[in-house]
């Protein structure tokens, strides 16, 4: 039996994506149903945590003090709906950096398993983008893909990881592991 783990993708899982980055708290906005999805994981047992590459750092378009107040931001909106996000692992690196956090490389999730000292085979890992469910997969986690954010046209584009399973966003993919659980 996995660990009652969850790893989440940040931008266009739990609040909208945008092509320009989210660059300060007022740019963060939930989607509809997520803050709620994370508060039944809570109850249900799950330690959340969220994985997000966070370019932007790199890029100049925001510092740390600020992507800092965007998450907590994120906290305080996931405890204000009954909810708790447990860490946020991030990777401050451009695109064309050669570090090992940047999804598509599993690095974060390695930081992550060794961290939290768990095996995250079979870890559910939920995303909008390819890198996120092939990052997951190369740690060993079950990749979820969500149609929110980015989800639609990963979906199109095709090649997700083996064994991906696909839902319309993360309360639907909440309801799935939580259905599964009760069996």
């Amino acid at each position: 039996m996995p660990t009652k783990l969850v790893i989440l993708d940040r931008d266009g899982v739990i609040n909208f994506d945008s092509a320009q980055f989210i660059k300060s708290p007022a740019e963060w906005k939930p989607i509809p149903g997520s803050l709620e999805a994370i508060a039944r994981l809570k109850q249900s047992g799950y330690r959340v945590i969220v994985a997000t590459n966070q370019s932007g750092i790199g890029r100049g378009l925001f510092d740390m003090d600020t992507l800092n107040q965007i998450h907590a931001k994120m906290h305080k909106a996931a405890v204000s709906s009954g909810g708790q996000i447990d860490a946020v692992f991030y990777c401050p690196h451009t695109a064309d950096s050669k570090c090992d956090c940047r999804k598509p490389k599993p690095g974060m999730f390695k930081r992550i398993s060794e961290t939290l000292n768990v095996d995250l085979k079979g870890v559910p890992t939920i995303g909008d983008s390819l890198r996120d469910l092939q990052a997951g997969a190369a740690a060993g986690c079950q990749p979820f893909l969500v149609l929110t954010g980015k989800g639609e046209k990963t979906q199109l584009d095709g090649g997700l990881p083996e064994g991906t399973l696909t839902f319309t966003d993360l309360a639907a993919a909440v309801n799935h592991l939580l259905i599964k659980e009760k069996k």
